[in-house]
This record gives structure tokens, C-alpha cells and sequence, in this order.
């Protein structure tokens, strides 16, 4: 039906009879433009509408971000089945959706204690071993100096000094496992380069020297883009096995993308589980993301409630809540049984936590190599 046109009303005193933004011919009663989309008025521009435009753009998604996050919320299954029946314009985009609440909740569990208990300004253990040595020499010699017999007979305090702090060798240095050049090519491609690793690390670890040209050139190894890599990481190596936490946020930060690309690896199980059912694979996998963007929304609750109130049950009951959250989800969108259900629960889960423990192992090495 028309709208009723009222020339006292200030809706139509804007409202033009053509596009601005495309030129398509419009009539009075056309709020939007039927080819772009862009609203029909000829008003110019102010803060209230900038300010309007810039709040519906961030939380609405065109009016679709509330009514996806509380359908997504209380009415566990039905989002996915709405979506999959061609109830689409209605929702936010599962994809965008999902990328837009991991994100959200990364920036949340970061803002407490991003660097908690890391010192970078003393992050290396050997730095700060070497200068409780500097105090303990410095200690010893001075009281060397006082004693009366070394003061009359003029005989050097170094000399003593040198035969009192006398320490055995080292047990293990580098050269313990050192590989010659020559020996390392007659080697295949991991045996040879686990060999390198091991080398450098430990050279870094006892000489501390972070010029990969000149740590090669004394270890007689080629200098070459390869082996100047492995050097640098066997240095970020030994700084994150002192500050675990650096790469853990740093980890954490590629999680969001991490879990996008797992997502349909996993959607093809759910598939291979529901093979006699009538969905696609592109369906399971909308599923998938739905569940995944619903555990997300859960943790951004229970983080944010024990940030505020400096506890761990919010994160704790946002699990518990997932739990059953899944199973419901499962119930109402496959539309099987109690029995089946808790039986494919259960399978998925384990397929779940099977398939993150190695997309982990490769999510990790892969950061590693890029940091």
C-alpha cells in the first residue's frame, strides 16, 4: 500500500522525484530507492543524521543484529533452520556474524592482563643471572682486599681472586651437540635442520649473541636467508619459553581467523555424521558457525562478568550454558530423536576436540614461522 501523501508532513518536503545517488525516477511516496537503496530525501546533511547512520551501521546490520543475537540466544536451532528455509534478509550474514562476536571477544578476554607478569625490560634469564654474578665477584674481591697478610706482602688480589672463583667447565655447552657443515649434507631435510635448531639454541642460550651473521660465521655455517630464519627463531624460540604469555597473546589474536578456516573442516564431519539427512554440506556448515558465534556471544557475558566483579564463574557458567546450548541446537535443527542426538553429541564432541587438538599443533607452528 502507498503512503499517504501530505504536503504539511516534513517527510515529503525532502523527498525528491528522482535518485541523487543513481538518478532512477522516484515518486513521492518512495522512501527508498528500489535500484540502490538510498533513502529519498534532498535535506542536507547534519550531525544527528551522521551520528544515526554511524550507530544503526555498527550495532544493526540494517536492523538485523538484535533480532539474529536473540533468536541466536534463546531459540537454540531455529536461526539455522530460518536461514536454510530462505529466511535470510531478516538475519545478519552467519559468516559476518561470527567474525564480527570472535573478534569482540578477543578484544574483551585482552583488556585485563594482556602482559600480566612479563618483563620485557628483563626477559632474559641470562641477563639477570650474569648480573647477580657481576655482585657476587664484586663482593668477594673487595673483602679479599681487607685481608691484612695480601695488604703487607703487595701480592695481587686478582691472582687469588681468579683460584678462590674458579668454577668447573660447563656440563653442557653448544659444542656438545654441534654438527659440522659437512656432516649436516649428508643428512635429509628434517633430521638436518632439527640438528641446526638445536645448535642454535643453545649457542643463543649460552652466547647471546643476536647477529645471526656473526653467530653463523663462528659456528662455520653457511650464511644463508635459511639458516639466518632459524637462527632468529631459535632466538624468539628461547624468548617465549621465558615469557610464555608473549606468544600465548600473540596466539590468541589469530584465533578468530584460526577457527573461520577450521569451521568447514568440521562442518564435514557433522556431514558425514547426518549423511541420511536432508542438508548439504553448505547447510551444516551455517550451523556450525551459528553454534560457534553463540559460544562466543556466551563467553563475551561471562568474561565481561568476571572482569567486573574479579571471579571465574561467569567463563565456567558460559560453558555450562554451551553444553546444553549444543545439544538443544542439535535437536531442533536436525529434528531427531532423544537418544540419536545424545549419541551424536557426544561423537561430535570428541571429533570436536580431536580435530582442535591438531588444528592447534598446526595453528601454533604455523604462528611460530610467521612471527
Amino acid at each position: 500500500m502507498l503512503e499517504k501523501y501530505n504536503k504539511k508532513d516534513a517527510i515529503y518536503k525532502y523527498r525528491g522525484d528522482h535518485c541523487l545517488n543513481c538518478d532512477l525516477p522516484l515518486d513521492k511516496t518512495d522512501r527508498y530507492c528500489p535500484n540502490c537503496g538510498q533513502q529519498n530525501t534532498t535535506r542536507k546533511l547534519n550531525f544527528g543524521d551522521l551520528i544515526t547512520e554511524f550507530f544503526s551501521g555498527m550495532f544493526s546490520y540494517d536492523s538485523r543484529f538484535q533480532r539474529t543475537l536473540r533468536v541466536l540466544l534463546f531459540k537454540p536451532g531455529k536461526i539455522s533452520k530460518d536461514y536454510i528455509n530462505g529466511k535470510r534478509v531478516r538475519y545478519a550474514n552467519p559468516f559476518r556474524f561470527y567474525l564480527s562476536a570472535s573478534i569482540v571477544f578477543f578484544l574483551i578476554a585482552g583488556i585485563s592482563d594482556r602482559f600480566e607478569g612479563v618483563n620485557l625490560a628483563e626477559q632474559d634469564e641470562g641477563f639477570r643471572n650474569d648480573m647477580a654474578e657481576i655482585q657476587k665477584d664484586s663482593l668477594l674481591k673487595s673483602e679479599l682486599q681487607e685481608i691484612p697478610i695480601l695488604k703487607k706482602n703487595n701480592i695481587p688480589v686478582d691472582s687469588i681472586f681468579n683460584k678462590v672463583s674458579a668454577k668447573p667447565e660447563e656440563v653442557e655447552t653448544y659444542k656438545d651437540s654441534y654438527v659440522l657443515q659437512k656432516d649436516l649434507d649428508s643428512m635429509d631435510f628434517f633430521t638436518k635442520n632439527g640438528h641446526k635448531l638445536n645448535t642454535f639454541y643453545k649457542y643463543y642460550k649460552e652466547k647471546r649473541v643476536t647477529d645471526s651473521e656473526a653467530a653463523l660465521k663462528e659456528l662455520n655455517y653457511e650464511n644463508s636467508g635459511w639458516n639466518t630464519w632459524l637462527y632468529h627463531k631459535a632466538i624468539k624460540f628461547d624468548l617465549f619459553y621465558n615469557n610464555p604469555k608473549l606468544f600465548a597473546d600473540y596466539f590468541i589474536n589469530k584465533l578468530p581467523f584460526i577457527i573461520f578456516f577450521y569451521l568447514p573442516v568440521f562442518a564435514l564431519f557433522i556431514w558425514l555424521l547426518y549423511l541420511r539427512r536432508p542438508f548439504n554440506y553448505m547447510e551444516h556448515l551455517i550451523f556450525a558457525f551459528h553454534v560457534q558465534s553463540t559460544l562466543f556471544v556466551l563467553y563475551i557475558i561471562g568474561y565481561s562478568i568476571d572482569y567486573m566483579i574479579n571471579s571465574d564463574w561467569g567463563f565456567t557458567l558460559a560453558n555450562t550454558i554451551f553444553v546444553f546450548y549444543l545439544y538443544k541446537s542439535m535437536r531442533n535443527f536436525y529434528g531427531q530423536g532423544r537418544v540419536k542426538t545424545i549419541l551424536k553429541f557426544i561423537i561430535l564432541n570428541i571429533i570436536f576436540f580431536i580435530l582442535a587438538a591438531i588444528a592447534t599443533v598446526i595453528a601454533v607452528i604455523v604462528s611460530f614461522s610467521i612471527f
